[in-house]
């Protein structure tokens, strides 16, 4: 009996490109003109960001709904140390943002500074990149405001 570990190399990629359609295209060309497109459901709920199918009928959805680029938390947790690849390299809250238009809350990055300027019905508004390609990183995160 050896006490030698077997291991092969394995490299987990993902060699396709994914096209964003109709709606999620619609969504993202919307962030990079500084606007946040909602869809509407079978049920009249405007959903952001704006997707293909009704989440509880699957009928498809085709109505587009502008909302505004503020909001309020409804719901939050504080990142005290975040990872690689986050929206913000500086500790930042996750939160559940409603925007001002739409019935139901994204998650987003909220800039608040300290989990001390951050409240559940805060109101905030999003910051934007200034150079923006039709990315979801266009919308860089949201900053308290009251």
């Amino acid at each position: 009996m050896t006490d030698d570990v077997l291991s092969a190399p394995h490299l987990v990629e993902y060699t396709y490109t994914r096209s964003t359609g109709p709606v999620i295209g619609t969504f993202l060309t919307g962030l990079r003109d500084k606007e946040i497109v909602g869809i509407r459901g079978a049920d009249g709920r405007v959903i952001v960001p704006a997707i293909d199918y009704d989440p509880v009928t699957s009928e498809d959805l085709s109505e587009y709904v502008p909302v505004a680029d503020t909001g309020v938390v409804t719901t939050w947790s504080w990142n005290d140390k975040p990872a690689k690849g986050q929206p913000l390299d500086k500790p930042f809250a996750w939160a559940l943002v409603k925007l001002d238009g739409a019935d139901v809350a994204f998650l987003a990055a909220v800039d608040a500074g300290s989990p001390d300027a951050i409240s559940t019905g805060a109101k905030v508004k999003a910051r934007w990149r200034d150079e923006r390609v039709g990315s979801i990183t266009d919308l860089v995160c949201f900053e308290v405001t009251q």
